[in-house]
């Protein structure tokens, strides 16, 4: 390999690393590919579950959102995504390879596929830097995952709010938008959670934390971010055509934890607080106003859904100008 083709590789890959989020992580994962091995067309697929594959971006070709895929990729597809392994299509001179992009959780959520003549020369190249690509998502789930219930962990919640609110600055003119439909924050509080750990143990109350954590993952979508904060308090953001919406998707995921039957432990409840992510919001104030919803839920009896918006519309609590805890000098 000639010194300028080293430099290039290096150069491609130090952008790649760069990259702190895991969907632009993806792309810009094409993207290197694309510059480096120079295939003849590029498409990457993205899948919730192995039965709903969808075109997701083509860095190069002729293919557009809505194509329909053809029937032997769309099997190679499925294969791919079930094995997690790299796949091969032959179609007459042409050689079609396909690579899974695993998650955080080393699970197949996208696939890569590349279209390149037989005799391509830079087939090893392009295994190494998905090699490379695996064990930096592995490194970033180490990161910004929570180690018992592999939930995202606190650290990363403020990165992850602030972009959805500078996302919601950036569409506020385009109102007609998907991306306008309301954004939530919710915080959810296992009841009674220290006499868990006290009747049953830490290791019982662990167990509790996982479940609790695997419930929240089947409930929720995928695309819905879900962290663990620490102790018995995690913390959810959605979007959700509206309040009364929103609010029967938490009461949905309150009925599934209070519903199953925890090993040895029995029956668990959860009290949840929520509010409306508004354009100008700060981390902290959004904290603070699903707070106090939580607090009211416990307070009026646990085992409840309770929004900010409407307990400031019904009386229950009083409106606050306070935006957080900030103190200057």
């Amino acid at each position: 390999m000639s010194q300028n083709k080293i430099k290039n590789v290096l150069e491609n890959i130090i952008s790649l690393t760069s990259e702190r989020d895991s969907n632009a992580l993806e792309l810009a994962l094409a993207q290197t590919l694309f510059k480096l091995a120079a295939p003849e067309s590029m498409t990457l697929y993205r899948a919730s579950s192995i039965d709903s594959i969808k075109y997701a971006n083509t860095l190069i070709g002729k293919h557009h959102q809505n194509e329909e895929i053809p029937a032997d990729i769309l099997d190679a597809l499925k294969v791919c995504l079930e094995s997690g392994k790299t796949t091969y299509i032959q179609q007459q001179e042409k050689k079609l390879t396909l690579f899974p992009l695993l998650s955080a959780k080393n699970k197949p959520i996208a696939v890569i596929l590349i279209k390149a003549a037989q005799d391509s020369q830079d087939h090893a190249l392009t295994i190494m830097i998905l090699k490379i690509y695996h064990n930096f998502v592995a490194l970033m789930n180490e990161n910004e995952r929570d180690t018992l219930t592999g939930l995202l962990n606190r650290k990363t919640f403020d990165l992850k709010i602030n972009g959805i609110i500078s996302s919601l600055q950036g569409n506020q003119h385009r109102r007609n938008s998907d991306s306008n439909m309301p954004s939530y924050l919710a915080i959810f509080d296992i009841d009674h959670f220290k006499r868990v750990n006290d009747t049953f143990g830490h290791l019982m109350g662990d167990e509790v934390l996982l479940l609790f954590s695997r419930i929240m993952e089947k409930s929720f979508r995928d695309k819905d971010l879900l962290f663990r904060f620490g102790g018995e308090e995690f913390v959810g953001v959605f979007q959700c055509p509206s309040d009364e919406t929103m609010t029967i998707v938490l009461n949905r995921f309150r009925g599934n934890v209070e519903k199953y039957s925890f090993p040895q432990v029995g029956e668990v409840t959860v009290s949840c607080g929520y509010t409306r992510i508004e354009t100008f919001d700060l981390s902290s104030t959004l904290i603070d106003r699903a707070d106090l919803s939580l607090y009211h839920a416990k307070n009026n009896g646990r085992n409840q859904v309770c929004q900010h918006e409407q307990l400031i519309a019904s009386g229950a609590l009083e409106h606050s100008d306070n935006t957080g805890d900030i103190e200057l000098f």
